[in-house]
């Protein structure tokens, strides 16, 4: 097996953790919810779940990969208790990276795609019907969508095959750089456009009757499902870049960091599309049709809208680009850690893996459209992301958090020791209580729920009755009954448990 490497620097950990969390869902879901529950108010309440949500299920991905010393595939084998389960969900975590890669290495070609259009001149000079048309021949053509999701696989897979340090710290950190300096071009570009500050405003000034409109109660939870959703915790993808850390900072500093960049992402993705659109006069909607849709309209209404166009989803590429290649060399690592592989090895299998895996989700939109695994209008794609967002992470993050603060885990003690080596913030025993108890019942509200709004809304094209209702919430619930077995799995010798407990608390 070979040896494991380590991050070269501490800003290349960050800027590969941020590159993972940071998603499409930053750029086109962000900027409108914010707009849509209120602008500023709405933005206090989500930084208030980030912190309360996405920062303590954070470290303990970032704990248990650095306390193990490895990915998914051996850290719950490494560290829990003889006797024990926890090892079991590691095969529910990899399935969350393949299901999540069947789909994103897609989409992340149509951002290649669009962005080799702009920059070769082909949508300057079309807009309205014609720019919804290239979007629809874009998905109707499996020939185009098959090309374009192989050449974003080939490219991160290529990143991954110069190693962890060389390939995708090396890569991934000057990719985010540009990223982050593509937004910071592309913010102030919109904020210098006229009527832009009327976007400003919507984005920005609280608007508390929006909050009226809506329920406070209906704000809160978007603001919290967005705060769980964005970091990408869950299935393992932060775990294994804690398995690449070294030991001198603490993990508080580190996922506060991580948090702070990804933030900034989001918030500056509004600053360029709210303007933009608001100076044009189109609505800013969130989904695929913000991306391929409206902003393209935009762009070609702009001085060098074809500059802009071509900047904007290089960015978009490098989004998507970073995501995968961090979610690639967390399947590799299954590989590598587990059977002891060596790195080419796994490459080779996965290359044409993923690319066959990714094809139903490519044809789901033209030779299978006749397919709609979901209900009227879905798509193939519609399941994976399902089965992924509203299963895999929710579940995922209640594991490893469990794992972290259960007795018959890790142990609150070996966690928050863990947590603390190193210089920097440290996590203080007041959180014990919160993260053992409060926040899996918020984790497990947040999952509930999320049923309850995609199969209970008669105006979802999912909709389809009670009966389908009721059927998806039973799966719910078996999945909750899945995991309260992993974790009430008691150890065989609880005598040798106390007793190594008492030594490290």
């Amino acid at each position: 097996m070979e040896q494991r490497e380590k991050f070269g620097s501490r800003l290349g950990f960050i800027l590969v953790s941020a590159g993972c969390a940071i998603g499409l869902g930053n750029v086109w879901k962000f900027p409108y919810i914010c707009g849509q529950y209120g602008g500023a108010a709405f933005i206090l309440i989500y930084l208030l779940f980030l912190l309360i949500l996405g920062f303590p299920i954070l470290m303990s991905e970032f704990a248990i990969g650095r306390g193990s010393g490895k990915s998914i595939a051996k850290a719950f084998d490494e560290l829990e208790p003889k006797g024990t389960k926890w090892h079991t969900v590691k095969w529910a975590g990899m399935a969350g990276n393949y299901l999540l890669m069947m789909f994103y290495s897609m989409v992340g070609g149509w951002m290649l795609y669009y962005m080799f259009k702009y920059a070769t001149g082909d949508l300057s000079g079309i807009e309205g019907a014609e720019i919804s048309q290239v979007f629809d021949s874009m998905l109707g053509s499996p020939k185009t969508m098959i090309i374009w999701t192989v050449i974003a696989v080939v490219i991160s897979f290529a990143v991954c095959a110069l190693g962890m340090k060389n390939g995708v710290e090396k890569i991934t950190k000057v990719m985010m750089m540009v990223l982050i300096g593509l937004m910071l071009i592309l913010a102030v570009h919109s904020l210098v456009l006229d009527g832009a500050m009327e976007g400003v405003k919507f984005y920005l000034i609280p608007d508390f009757s929006s909050i009226s409109e809506h329920g406070l109660g209906e704000v809160v939870f978007a603001a919290m499902s967005h705060a769980f959703f964005t970091l990408s915790v869950g299935m393992g993808s932060m775990e294994i870049f804690g398995s690449y850390l070294h030991k001198d900072h603490t993990l508080a500093t580190e996922a506060k960091n991580i948090v702070l960049v990804d933030t900034f992402v989001a918030l500056m993705a509004g600053f360029i599309i709210i303007p933009a659109c608001f100076a044009y006069g189109v609505q800013p909607d969130a989904g695929p049709s913000l991306l391929f849709i409206t902003l393209p309209n935009v762009f070609n209404n702009m001085i060098g809208g074809r500059i802009w166009g071509t900047l904007f989803f290089l960015f978009m590429s490098f989004a998507s680009l970073s995501t995968i290649i961090a979610v690639y060399e967390n399947i590799l690592s299954f590989y590598m850690d587990g059977l002891g592989w060596k790195r080419g090895k796994a490459i080779k299998l996965n290359l044409v893996l993923i690319i066959g895996l990714s094809l139903p989700a490519v044809l789901g939109y033209n030779l299978w459209n006749h397919i709609a695994p979901l209900g009227a209008g879905t798509t193939i794609m519609d399941l994976e992301d399902f089965l992924v967002s509203y299963n895999i992470l929710p579940l995922g993050s209640l594991i490893f958090v469990l794992f972290c603060t259960h007795k018959n885990g890790w142990t609150w003690e070996k966690f928050r020791k863990e947590v603390n080596m190193g210089s920097g913030m440290k996590l203080s025993n007041i959180w014990r209580f919160y993260m053992a108890v409060i926040l899996p019942l918020v984790i497990v509200a947040i999952y509930l729920k999320g049923y309850y709004d995609t199969f209970h809304n008669p105006e979802n094209a999912w909709y389809k009755g009670d009966a389908m209702f009721y059927g998806w919430m039973s799966f719910a619930i078996i999945m909750l009954a899945l995991v309260a077995w992993v974790v009430s799995r008691k150890a065989g010798s609880s005598a040798e448990n106390e007793s190594e407990f008492e030594a490290t608390a």
